[in-house]
């Protein structure tokens, strides 16, 4: 046992000793050479440098002050009073917190901290606030905080939020807990560079003031926030938490001339003089919201990836003690190996089988089991190499099917089955394969109509069904939710006006929704991209029409709960082989507790057929499809688009259409050949009821079943059967509509928050504020 120590020990030594030979051990880099590489007691990681000439940009520069002879000099950001408490090679940097505060006495504010809007602007710097790793805490028992941003990196919209604390007395008030009695806490956006923190109070603490006389708020990381009783009477708060609640911002890399580029790993390789990442390093994409990246260095390397040479090689052999290896460790560049001496197998590896001893061969026999071993593979290794291939792309595409159902979000379609039965009951699953042998693989000729969203191609199931396969785009989180939320609204609803989905294929790379064909297109295509050969007559309007309030009554009287599909428009209307109206595309739709009366939601739809009391409320009615519907009327009555291609005066068409109305000139604004096909008094009635949908007033509409009753009221003892019945033949014979117009909508999700390609903000009051 002790010669085999002794001859073990002889070749775990030589590695050594060429590794201490062949290698230098360097330590990780602060700062490049000749430049300062800490401020104080923080240390100064380059790229953040001590004056110019020691950092890779101005704006990496570190202002070392000193505030007295006695105290040790103290880093600040270039050009600011921001501290800076420490910066780590990883990309967080963290910095001093600001307080602010209101002081009160007998009700009124008698001492407050400014805002600190330039304090915490970091609009000049590669850095953000960290939203995970900082939260918005307030403090006090009648205090609201609130943030309020201007914007975040790249031009996202302004935001606020914040939380109110309250405690009118002490015993309310629990140690260590930010539950909004005595304080609270709240996230922060992504992206975040500047903000503006407002500290405001309910009663100015009249009520309050003998146990909190002050109200706290600030930014910063809560696991170092304990919060006590204590600290709403501390007058010493202020300094205490500055001193210990850090502020975490992310750093990285930004354009190297300015800061109005973004830059990326890739922009950035194509200068190398610029670029920032050195030998053995790798460069990673930050989502800044500006662009921007970090260097790291690649596994096996270790040390500064920012300073030049670059990283450098982990001895792993180093240290026989923490060596991975048994017996003998031979380091390599960015990795090692481990082997065995001679006489001992195994793989070397201490978390192994380590090195064994060799047992004394019989080699007679090991020769014949070499070569009938050899011969049996050589006969067998060809079928078993087929079928163990067969075997292992079978399981790859199960395990891939899997990992696409839960990607496309079969695991919420499976809670949603599990809390209605009527989900299971009417919710087909289809093969991936059977929708690629139904559209030829998804054949370019195939296809019906591109949309934002997605993909319509025309299938052909097996039992010889038309149907139209939708494949959607990749999906992010809201997307998904969508998707589910059609899937389980229309797997409820059997109606002849609705479009009826068939089912979904979740297995596949991206979602798959299978719906009923429906040849004629679009209402939306028809009214204005007109076609002498297809006229849409009076009649076929108001049939049309008709049909679409029955649909409307429909989910809005469904027995379970009523459904608001909230995105009513033209593009969503479909015509079938007989030009009948389905209502299509419920990605938006919200179904409503009986009790409910309006669902509150943010602003989401297409411009001109949204509900002003909606835009101004975010409560969203039975009446605001309603309003939509109204919209609708008006484009079957005028031929005109929700939005008219006018960019001054009547862009919007209610607009439009009710400043007529006001003026009984309402004959003007209708379709000429329609008022050659109906009398005066129909079109009054429909330009009437229109104008009642359309009212600013969500209680003053009618319901859709009230509309309903007005329409087959109007359309039932004026209408002639055998003189409709001809007109469709009429149409019919004429020759199909082109499928290439197939509702767009259904590759799309109709949703656009807000979008601004129909006018430009100066013009919102028209979509709002008819004259």
């Amino acid at each position: 046992m002790i010669k085999m120590f002794e001859v073990r020990g002889l070749y775990l030594l030589l590695p050594l000793l060429w590794s201490s030979v062949t290698k230098t051990t360097f330590a990780t880099k602060i700062a490049k050479p000749g430049c300062q590489p800490s401020c104080g007691n923080v240390t100064i990681y380059y790229p953040f440098g001590i004056g110019s000439a020691c950092s890779l940009r101005e704006s990496f520069i570190i202002d070392c002050n000193r505030s007295s002879s006695n105290d040790p000099p103290k880093p600040f950001l270039v050009g600011s009073n921001i501290e800076v408490l420490n910066i780590s090679i990883t990309g967080q940097m963290l910095i001093k917190s600001f307080v602010t505060t209101k002081l009160y006495r007998d009700g009124v504010a008698v001492e407050s901290t400014p805002p600190y809007v330039e304090q915490t602007d970091l609009t000049m710097y590669p850095l953000v606030y960290s939203d995970t790793e900082n939260k918005l805490i307030v403090v006090g028992c009648d205090d609201f905080g609130f943030l309020v941003s201007e914007s975040t990196y790249r031009g996202s919209s302004p935001l606020g939020m914040g939380c109110s604390v309250v405690c009118s007395n002490l015993s309310v008030v629990i140690n260590g807990s930010c539950s909004g009695f005595g304080c609270c806490q709240t996230t922060i956006p992504q992206r975040l560079y500047n903000f503006t923190l407002v500290l405001e109070s309910n009663a100015n603490h009249s009520n309050v003031s003998h146990v909190n006389p002050s109200g706290y708020a600030f930014i910063g990381n809560p696991s170092k926030f304990n919060f006590s009783v204590a600290d709403l009477g501390d007058p010493n708060f202020v300094n205490r938490t500055r001193d210990s609640v850090p502020v975490v911002l992310e750093w990285f890399v930004w354009d190297y001339y300015d800061f109005s580029h973004d830059i990326s790993c890739e922009i950035a390789k194509r200068d190398l003089s610029y670029y920032a990442c050195h030998h053995q390093s790798r460069c990673h994409d930050v989502d800044s919201g500006s662009g921007g990246y970090r260097c790291t260095c690649l596994p096996g390397y270790k040390g500064n990836p920012y300073l030049s040479p670059g990283c450098t090689d982990i001895d792993e052999c180093a240290n026989l003690s923490s060596s991975p290896c048994s017996d003998i460790c031979i380091n390599t560049p960015g990795s090692y190996y481990c082997t065995c001496p001679k006489g001992y197998h195994g793989n070397g590896r201490k978390d192994g089988t380590s090195c064994i001893r060799d047992s004394v061969p019989d080699y007679s026999k090991k020769n014949i089991v070499i070569g009938l071993a050899a011969t049996l593979g050589s006969l067998l290794l060809p079928p078993i190499g087929w079928w163990l291939y067969i075997v292992i792309k079978k399981r790859e595409t199960i395990k891939q099917k899997a990992r696409n159902f839960k990607k496309n979000g079969g695991l919420l379609l499976q809670h949603r089955m599990l809390s209605d039965e009527r989900i299971v009951e009417r919710t087909y699953f289809f093969t991936v394969d059977e929708l690629e042998k139904a559209t030829d693989h998804f054949n370019e000729s195939r296809i019906l109509g591109r949309g934002g969203q997605g993909t319509v191609y025309k299938g052909m199931l097996g039992e010889g069904r038309l149907v139209a396969v939708k494949k959607s785009k990749t999906l992010n989180e809201s997307q998904r939710a969508h998707f589910i939320n059609e899937v389980v609204i229309m797997s409820q609803i059997i109606h002849r006006n609705i479009v009826r989905l068939l089912g979904c294929c979740l297995e596949s790379e991206v979602p798959l929704l299978v719906y009923e064909f429906v040849p004629n297109g679009t209402l939306f295509n028809h009214l204005h991209h007109l076609n002498e050969e297809f006229p849409i007559t009076w009649r076929m309007r108001l049939q049309i029409a008709s049909d679409l309030a029955g649909a409307l009554a429909y989910l809005h009287s469904f027995s379970y709960y009523p459904i608001l599909h909230r995105d009513i428009k033209s593009s969503n209307i479909l015509l079938d082989d007989k030009y009948r109206a389905k209502l299509s595309d419920f990605g938006l739709s919200k179904s409503v507790a009986p009790d409910q009366t309006h669902v509150t939601t943010r602003v989401m739809g297409t411009f001109g057929y949204l509900d002003p009391e909606y835009f101004q409320t975010n409560h969203y009615t039975e009446k605001s499809d309603v309003y939509s519907f109204g919209v609708v009327l008006v484009e079957l009555l005028t031929g005109q688009k929700a939005i008219r291609a006018i960019c001054e005066q009547d862009r919007s068409l209610v607009s439009w259409f009710l400043s007529h109305t006001e003026n009984s000139q309402f004959l003007d604004i209708v379709d000429p050949d329609l008022v050659k096909e109906s009398s005066k008094e129909e079109v009054y009635t429909i330009v009437d009821l229109a104008t009642r949908c359309l009212n600013p007033k969500g209680h003053r509409r009618p319901t859709m079943k009230e509309v309903l009753l007005i329409l087959e009221t109007e359309e039932s003892p004026q209408t002639d059967e055998v003189e409709t019945s001809s007109q469709f033949e009429q149409v019919l014979a004429a020759g199909t509509t082109n499928n290439s117009s197939y509702h767009e909508n259904v590759a799309t999700s109709s949703t656009s928050s807000m979008d601004t390609r129909y006018c430009q903000s100066s013009e919102l009051s028209l979509l709002f504020n008819p004259r």
